[in-house]
């Protein structure tokens, strides 16, 4: 059996994973490059292998990191099923559409103002090739076996993080070989706390925060707090949000903050029409998470819902306070820049970021203090408060993804950090070589495994 690091090793973007076995070829995940230049390149690379010798994939959830090289995947010859739970699957439709328009819409943008290096600028995939991908879905239920071939099968128990996200366990040649994806934190707010594995000889574990305890502070107070003091200085609060799961979370903490009257009655604007297309999605999982239909309903009533960008023009242009939500949660494209625009440069604006940032996007940048910020080709200074709530993560940290595997009942042979920085994978490797005794190494990029 071989174990190929396609995507997602020494980086938190782009996850692939590949095992070969028995003549079969599995892809777990098949995400998308975000990020610094030198690893979105590598979004337009070919595969070590022809997309078209893999047999299936295994698809943890529906993040664009996670799920958004599909159409490539497609477009050059896979003709596989896709395996996932019913949430991933209405996820990643509207993520691979949403990620589709975005980078049509801004290589047209590129083309008309010359602001691109390419003579002439293309969208990694279009929209008809990312609706190539949704025939190829197929849906597995959580906690039952997917038989894959007469002697593989895989198994997909709840991770928390966003809705349907699990984790994978593959039995393969007698092995038993436990794919984390993103784990949830045991505490969130929407999400019911991660399942553990009992059993498993090979673990490929994420370690996004596994150099990093989540705080242990109130997140209400923050909001509360920033809010307020962005509304006595008569400013706008623009908060960066992932459409999925992370907009909702802010949308019920900020109902909660109006219900107890702990912040002004001013409008709570959702700009992400993939956010509002993901609450039909929660509406219809209920089971996946801790909100009743009543609390999504009246949550819901609280929030002006924009879909047109001419809606969008006129938020930006309306001067008075206000929360807006938009993506995307990195500030990597989408209809939050059209806010930084306007509103960057204004000292009374504060912009809260509330996830994880990865190497080389904007969001990053604002935490690490840049002065100023390149949007769609011009320079913004800015001045604008910059805050952080790191409590708001729907990434496990590093206590939660030690606890995640705490219940194993015999060792693995090894454990393989992915989905990681450096650093960040290499202090876990660390902690879980301390705290177990488990064998433990940090996937490398390209790398392949014997086993």
């Amino acid at each position: 059996m071989k174990i190929q690091f396609m995507g997602g090793a020494g980086a938190v973007t782009g996850s692939k994973t590949l095992i070969e076995s028995n003549g079969l070829r599995i892809l777990v995940d098949c995400g998308q490059y975000q990020g610094i230049k030198s690893l979105r390149e590598l979004n337009w690379e070919p595969l070590p292998v022809l997309p078209s010798t893999i047999d299936c994939v295994l698809l943890t959830h529906g993040h664009l990191d996670h799920c958004g090289w599909l159409p490539r995947l497609v477009h050059q010859g896979f003709s596989g099923k896709i395996y996932c739970t019913s949430p991933t699957a209405a996820i990643a439709k509207l993520i691979l559409l949403d990620s589709a328009k975005i980078q049509e819409e801004e290589a047209d943008q590129a083309n008309k103002e010359h602001y691109s290096k390419h003579e002439v600028a293309e969208p990694l995939y279009n929209v008809a090739q990312a609706e190539a991908v949704f025939s190829k879905f197929r849906i597995v239920k959580p906690n039952e076996p997917l038989v894959l071939d007469a002697e593989i099968s895989a198994v997909f128990t709840n991770a928390g993080h966003i809705l349907g996200a699990c984790s994978i366990a593959l039995e393969l040649e007698n092995k038993t070989l436990v794919f984390s994806g993103d784990i949830g934190r045991d505490n969130d707010v929407l999400m019911f706390a991660p399942t553990k594995p009992q059993k498993a000889d090979y673990v490929f574990l994420e370690s996004t925060y596994g150099n990093r305890l989540h705080p242990d502070s109130d997140v209400l107070v923050e909001l509360e707090a920033y809010i307020n003091n962005t509304f006595d200085r008569g400013g706008t609060v623009i908060i960066p949000s992932f459409a999925v799961e992370r907009a909702q979370s802010v949308m019920y903490l900020l109902w909660q903050l109006r219900k107890t009257d702990r912040i002004p009655d001013i409008p709570f604007i959702i700009d992400t029409p993939m956010g509002i297309n993901v609450l039909d999605v929660f509406m219809n999982n209920r089971s996946w998470h801790k909100l009743s239909e009543n609390d999504c309903r009246e949550m819901c009533q609280s929030f002006q819902f924009i879909s047109d960008y001419e809606q969008t023009i006129q938020a930006v242009f309306d001067h008075q306070p206000k929360v807006v939500i938009a993506a995307s949660g990195m500030l990597t494209g989408g209809r939050v820049l059209t806010y930084l625009e306007r509103y960057l440069e204004r000292p009374e604006t504060t912009i809260v970021i509330i996830g994880y940032q990865a190497e080389g996007t904007r969001g990053r940048k604002l935490l690490e203090g840049a002065q100023e910020i390149k949007i769609r080709g011009k320079y913004y200074q800015v001045r604008a408060h910059i805050q952080e709530i790191q409590g708001l993560s729907a990434h496990a940290d590093q206590a939660d993804l030690l606890n995640w595997l705490s219940e194993l009942k015999t060792q693995p042979q090894k454990v393989f950090l992915v989905h990681g920085e450096n650093q960040a994978a290499d202090e876990l490797r660390i902690k879980i070589q301390e705290k177990y005794g488990f064998d433990c190494g940090v996937a490398r990029m390209g790398q392949i495994v014997e086993l």
